[in-house]
């Protein structure tokens, strides 16, 4: 495959108040989901966790840390796999996200990292990272940087509106995330 995956299901949920990951949205748990999905185009996949799924599982160092500190965890254990190429992540709060968006990143012919804008913002959550990035996103964890928007700023990722990903992905709102529980219930709402 063209890509490595790694799905984010650590993190406080202090908004959702119960572990994301562990959410059910129409039957299926969204780490469940998310693993599935991520499984059918990317090849080695972790879980940077507590090990909601049956991917291999890389514990968050400290859940607390937040999404970068994952990421620099989840790119070790990828790199213990013996991976060497690009690397899709996904955070797990991702209710409508479809395999056609995955799939879109994956085969997205730049040599560059990939991330998706939706409603004006960069979705650093649900991108490509080539390993150089995920490199500079180890560095600059060491040197106290802990978001993924301090990330987005030190490395030339090739941002792409929803005009270029909305049709692969088959739906308008695969990127819209789940913070809490509002969130969930508006997304529930949505047609399939």
């Amino acid at each position: 495959m063209a890509a490595a995956g790694m799905l984010l299901t650590g993190g406080a949920s202090s908004r959702m108040g119960v572990d994301k990951a562990s959410l059910e949205f129409r039957g299926v748990r969204l780490a469940d989901r998310t693993a599935r999905l991520l499984e059918e185009v990317a090849d080695p996949t972790v879980e940077v966790g507590p090990g909601y799924t049956h991917l291999q599982a890389a514990p968050d160092l400290d859940p607390r840390l937040g999404p970068l500190s994952a990421v620099v965890r989840g790119f070790a254990a990828i790199q213990a796999m013996g991976w060497t190429g690009p690397v899709i992540v996904v955070a797990t709060d991702l209710p409508l996200l479809t395999g056609g968006l995955l799939a879109w990143l994956a085969g997205h012919p730049s040599s560059r990292s990939v991330v998706p804008i939706d409603s004006l913002r960069p979705q650093p959550l649900c991108a490509r990272y080539q390993p150089e990035d995920l490199e500079t996103a180890a560095d600059l964890f060491r040197g106290g940087t802990r978001t993924m928007r301090e990330l987005l700023a030190a490395i030339d990722a090739l941002l792409v509106g929803p005009e270029e990903w909305s049709l692969p992905a088959g739906h308008p709102l695969a990127l819209a995330d789940a913070d809490t529980p509002a969130d969930v219930e508006r997304l529930r709402q949505v047609n399939r």
